[in-house]
């Protein structure tokens, strides 16, 4: 049986998703899907209390593989005037941005946690993500050429995030030293040259309307496998044998048994930190 997705769920616009494309998608679900299953089964092997990050790296696998299934079954998409290159109307795929609006804020998250930022920047450069993902989905719904003021404002957003990525975040004290920081820089240095490309994408598809449906599906496919799976394996992968404690993350809620005196049900004596990680700065 070949593939059926358009068949029961036909396109309603004018450029839309061929075949082919759905093809491509229900590939790159399942390269997801099987890092989500990796990923799972390696968070088994890490004790409690080390697994935020391959934690993290489980949402944001889960998420791409809902988005990816729902395109490649031609779900999640609404149809928008274009305004260049001929009539009619394109294909939106706002079930990306849905995805986009997850990962990337978490993505983002699971490596600056591993540096001395405070969590105020933290949480701004955070935000700056969000900022960067809504400007891009207004910016492609919009079919005048106000479209690009949004668009604008989202490159602004991802300057501020490379300045955080390149410049504030390498000049921080790593609570792991300095192995943590060499695989830091070249992680900041692969997300921040693949995030210049998304701008890129964008202006050739939602924004110009220069490149065909199924060309869009293949250039954003490859930058989210590589910015999604590729990057977590390699960021996991340096993390293997850091001491979590570094980090300044250790919970005291009362599932974690040591938290507390022996016993006793009373929450030990915190002894305070003598190195400030992420979560101790404000």
């Amino acid at each position: 049986m070949g593939n059926e997705a358009l068949d029961l769920n036909p396109p309603d616009a004018t450029y839309h998703l061929s075949t082919h494309g759905s093809d491509w998608l229900w590939a790159a679900f399942s390269l997801f899907g099987l890092s989500l299953l990796i990923v799972v089964a390696w968070t088994f092997t890490r004790p409690r209390g080390a697994r935020l990050f391959h934690q993290i790296a489980i949402v944001v696998l889960t998420t791409a593989s809902l988005s990816y299934f729902s395109m490649a079954s031609d779900l999640g998409a609404t149809p928008i005037p274009v305004e260049f290159r001929g009539d009619g109307t394109r294909q939106i795929w706002f079930v990306r941005y849905i995805q986009w609006f997850i990962t990337f804020p978490l993505l983002l998250l699971e490596l600056l946690l591993a540096t001395g930022l405070s969590l105020s920047d933290i949480f701004t450069t955070l935000f700056m993500a969000v900022v960067l993902v809504i400007t891009g989905l207004v910016a492609a719904l919009v079919p005048s050429t106000y479209k690009w003021g949004y668009y604008t404002f989202g490159v602004a957003a991802l300057f501020y995030i490379w300045y955080i990525l390149l410049w504030h975040g390498p000049h921080t004290t790593f609570a792991a030293g300095g192995v943590l920081r060499r695989g830091y820089l070249f992680a900041a240095g692969y997300l921040s040259f693949l995030l210049m490309i998304y701008p890129i994408a964008w202006a050739c598809a939602e924004g110009g309307n220069v490149i065909s449906v199924t060309s869009e599906m293949i250039w954003y496919g490859i930058l989210d496998l590589f910015t999604g799976p590729v990057f977590l394996f390699f960021f996991l992968w340096e993390l293997r044998g850091v001491d979590y404690a570094t980090f300044g993350l250790h919970s005291g809620k009362y599932t974690d048994k040591s938290a507390y005196a022996p016993n006793t049900t009373q929450p030990a004596v915190a002894v305070p930190a003598t190195t400030a990680g992420a979560a101790g700065n404000v």
